[in-house]
């Protein structure tokens, strides 16, 4: 029987995959779209998650950064942290992706192109997309299928805006070695270098309105710019969404499925892949139970981190003083963004 039926093939799914292939497990993803996969993503991994990705064996393409540089869109202050254990990854989210599938394949894991629905399950075992395993493991994004079939998604919370991402690729060398984050008073804009001659740019905000409008707010950034007349703009939200729980029986939760607070501080790729090698320990050691409250611990300090962000930035007076607080305060910036690391 297959140990573990996964169901999708971004990130967090092959990262489960891998690590479960490592663990001598018999995985299968269940992917209906041909790799690679492109989503909006800010494309930045943080040195942990560059860390993980290496013991799996999983080589990446990108290029490195040392910090993260927070900037007032509009006068240029900024506050700055580096890295002290070693430098992030900058990486095409279809980089990240081809890297992850072309592992797992190399370790044996079968891939088959299905949606996972109609779960059902057993005593010993769970059936999906015509599949049996003894357990699924639903890595099927932010807005999880597998989530909303099994009646576990948490409402929105009344009064709090929704937010979006939106990121836009350019053709221009980068300019910095840290990732940049700009902030206006209603969006911040993430520049992420990717390579020699390509930035990514993501805006998250709680408007919709099109990319260009929304990167107007940004008029220092802006300027750095070239025109990029006809990129494609790839687009997510909303972007807050919670589980009620990270185990249903025999279905577990992993990446975005699991309950996703927000991009600001840019660390979902990381808490995706050591959640993931966490959740097969768990049911390696016949403890899938387990994997709820490790899951909580290992998410803590994003989920108060991003949460009491928000908050500020959600406080009119509270919002533009984010900036000036972090370059007054440069030491304890630093602090927390290698906590973050």
């Amino acid at each position: 029987m297959i140990d573990l039926l996964v169901a999708g093939g971004g990130p967090a799914g092959l990262a489960t995959a891998i690590h479960g292939a490592l663990a001598g497990l018999e995985v299968v993803v269940a992917e209906p779209r041909p790799t690679p996969i492109d989503k909006a993503c800010g494309e930045g991994l943080m040195p942990a998650g560059v860390r993980r990705l290496a013991e799996l064996g999983v080589t990446v393409p990108g290029r490195p950064f040392h910090g993260i540089r927070y900037l007032d869109g509009t006068t240029g202050r900024h506050a700055e942290g580096l890295f002290r254990t070693g430098p992030g990854l900058g990486a095409r989210r279809t980089g990240l992706q081809a890297a992850l599938a072309g592992r797992a394949v190399q370790l044996g894991v079968r891939v088959v192109a299905r949606r996972v629905e109609g779960v059902r399950q057993g005593p010993d075992s769970v059936v999906a997309a015509g599949l049996t395993a003894r357990y699924l493991v639903a890595a099927d994004g932010l807005h999880s299928p597998v989530r909303r079939e099994l009646g576990l998604a948490a409402p929105p919370v009344p009064g709090r805006a929704a937010r979006y991402g939106l990121r836009r690729h350019y053709a221009v060398a980068p300019w910095s070695d840290c990732v940049e984050v700009y902030w206006s008073d209603r969006a911040e804009a993430y520049v992420t270098p990717l390579g020699p001659d390509r930035i990514g740019v993501a805006v998250l905000t709680t408007e919709q309105a099109p990319f260009d409008v929304q990167l107007a707010r940004f008029p220092l950034l802006s300027a750095r710019l070239p025109a990029a007349p006809g990129a494609p703009v790839r687009g997510a939200g909303p972007l807050r969404q919670s589980s009620r729980v990270r185990v249903a029986g025999r279905v577990l939760f992993v990446g975005d499925a699991a309950g996703y607070v927000d991009a600001l501080t840019g660390e979902g790729l990381t808490l995706a892949v050591t959640a993931a090698g966490e959740l097969v320990r768990c049911v390696r050691a016949g403890r899938p139970r387990e994997y709820e409250q490790a899951w909580l611990e290992l998410s803590r300090s994003y989920r108060a981190l991003t949460a009491s962000l928000l908050w500020a930035r959600g406080q009119p007076r509270l919002a533009g003083r984010i900036v000036p607080l972090a370059a007054r305060l440069p030491g304890v910036f630093t602090r927390l963004v290698n906590v973050l690391a």
